[in-house]
């Protein structure tokens, strides 16, 4: 009996002892699983995506502005990058092709323009398909990708962002996907993601898509899949630290030129010009993903 109340005693001293250890303001660590856990469905047998939004510029001059706005300024957007974006210089649409323009001036500076969808196409779920032919010229970094609408976890990068495709000018015909949260980003080095060498990434247009399920994100290039997001064997850190992707996001098509990565063997002091041009921008819903969605909310 002796020895079983010096026993307690010592487990309960080294509690205590752990318990003042412990920072008081440190929050608890709290395992939340996937909400679409015990649920199932057949991404490979999904028959019923329906158009919800589009733009197929099948008009003339400044893009449609009930369904795109800008982001505008030149503080470098987190990224150190140099380009100043506008509101409607750098945008328009001629002969069905979007084309989004980054030119330097004649003392230097770069302007461009960052097309958002914001509060005018914003979705939770769904397949997003866009047609684009890329720059070229080391020190560029277009992308095509997805952002929170409404920041529900908190501001970058805990409420996540989708990045469809993104190509840097110094590795030509690259192509790269992928996703960052809390967990996961490039601010910390664990971002996750793939790329593809496409040859003609330039020179042809390509359809660079993203299948946005509930429980896995899917990337493909002209119908070929080369990156799967798909985080739910983990259990040990709370959910919305590596899937934050249960909440409206929307997409953003742009040129950057320079910052941390496009700029990270320079920028070609002969570069004056570079445009990514956009044949068409499609968003599909499945009302079966849908109607499982509104079961578990």
């Amino acid at each position: 009996m002796k020895k079983t109340v010096i026993a307690l005693c010592v487990l309960l001293f080294t509690s205590l002892l752990i318990a003042c250890d412990k920072r008081e303001d440190e929050p608890p660590i709290v395992v939340e699983r996937s909400k679409i856990e015990g649920y199932t469905y057949d991404k490979d047998n999904i028959t019923d995506y329906a158009l919800v939004w589009s733009d197929e510029f099948d008009y003339e001059g400044l893009p449609d502005d009930d369904k795109w706005g800008y982001d505008v300024g030149g503080h470098g957007w987190g990224n150190n990058e140099l380009q100043n974006y506008t509101s409607d210089q750098n945008a328009f649409v001629k002969d069905g092709i979007l084309t989004i323009e980054a030119i330097k001036d004649e003392k230097g500076s770069w302007t461009s323009a960052r097309m958002v969808t914001r509060n005018k196409g914003d979705w939770k779920w769904g397949k997003i398909e866009v047609r684009a032919k890329l720059p070229t010229g080391r020190g560029t970094w277009p992308a095509i990708w997805m952002l929170p609408t409404d920041w529900q976890y908190g501001s970058w990068p805990n409420s996540g962002e989708i990045d469809i495709m993104e190509h840097v000018g110094y590795d030509q015909n690259r192509i790269h996907a992928s996703i960052h949260t809390q967990a996961y980003n490039h601010k910390i080095g664990t971002q996750k993601g793939g790329s593809k060498v496409i040859p003609t990434a330039s020179e042809a247009f390509h359809t660079y898509t993203v299948e946005w399920f509930p429980d896995l994100i899917i990337f493909s290039i002209d119908n070929e899949v080369y990156y799967t997001y798909n985080p739910f064997n983990l259990v040990d850190i709370p959910k919305n630290r590596h899937w934050p992707f249960d909440r409206r996001f929307h997409l953003l098509l742009n040129i950057a030129i320079g910052g941390d990565w496009g700029a990270a063997q320079g920028i070609d002091p002969e570069l004056s010009y570079a445009k990514m041009e956009i044949d068409f921008v499609r968003v599909y819903q499945s009302p079966t993903i849908q109607n499982l969605v509104r079961e578990i909310d």
